[in-house]
């Protein structure tokens, strides 16, 4: 009897892993940058250029200019922007199926707000929560199996996909409760300047990160374009899959930062 019940334990836990590799390895399949068709990528590269332009004018010397700031008043501003990131994480960890993150980043969210200074200062961290990893609805559509869709540049925003841009309109739609009480609701502690000041924070913040990783990127590189999109598609693989791993030189900060 022991002996059955141990036989079907076994056999149950490696039908499960074997679910989860399987639903994983389409993702992945679905998901994989060679398989994502670049459908207009004749505009894609205007729009690329463009963005080029606005970066080398605007987003860069602001960024250079941010780096001049002290290393913890940076780190400060960091923690902030990932804590308020929180706000779409959450409930894209329940879409998900994640509810044991969901309730360990909404422990980090409420302790980070009150006794870390509105996220200032990570004390999550120090009290020994896990890493944070950030979600957002363009991951929980391919989670769902919702396939990638064309390759997209989008004006400022940068490099994207069909279904990653949908997402983004998922969340100004509804699912950033930041976005809710400040450009969507009028309330008496937050103006819409205040959502607008925090995704330019984010987007220079991501900037400053990685100015000399684009540097090198951009003077190593054959096609700049392509490269910047098999790194961005890359990047968007891995974090549909929560995988660990570095993309090439980048620094670990999320590509999404800008879009959401």
């Amino acid at each position: 009897m022991i002996k059955k019940i141990i036989y079907t334990s076994v056999l149950a836990a490696s039908l499960t892993l074997s679910v989860v590799a399987g639903a994983n390895e389409k993702i992945l399949k679905k998901n994989d940058p060679a398989e994502i068709k670049d459908c207009h990528e004749g505009i894609n590269r205007t729009i690329f250029a463009l963005n080029k332009g606005l970066d080398n004018v605007i987003f860069e010397p602001v960024a250079k200019a941010y780096r001049v700031l002290p290393n913890p008043v940076r780190s400060g501003v960091s923690n902030s922007l990932q804590n308020l990131s929180s706000v779409v994480t959450i409930p894209n960890n329940v879409l998900q199926g994640e509810f044991k993150k969901a309730g360990v980043n909404t422990g980090r969210f409420v302790i980070n707000t009150t006794l870390g200074i509105l996220g200032f200062i990570d004390i999550a961290e120090k009290m020994g929560f896990e890493e944070y990893q950030k979600e957002d609805y363009g991951q929980s559509l391919a989670v769902r199996g919702v396939g990638p869709g064309c390759y997209l540049v989008l004006p400022v925003l940068g490099p994207s996909t069909v279904r990653d841009t949908a997402g983004s309109v998922v969340n100004l739609l509804g699912g950033d409760a930041w976005y809710n009480v400040t450009v969507k609701n009028n309330t008496q502690h937050f103006e819409d300047s205040d959502y607008i000041a925090s995704r330019l924070a984010t987007g220079v913040d991501f900037r400053a990160k990685n100015i000399e990783s684009f540097d090198n990127l951009e003077k190593n590189a054959v096609d700049f374009y392509a490269s910047v999109k098999s790194l961005y598609l890359q990047d968007r693989q891995q974090k549909i899959l929560n995988s660990n791993g570095i993309i090439e030189a980048m620094d670990d900060s999320d590509w999404d930062e800008i879009e959401n």
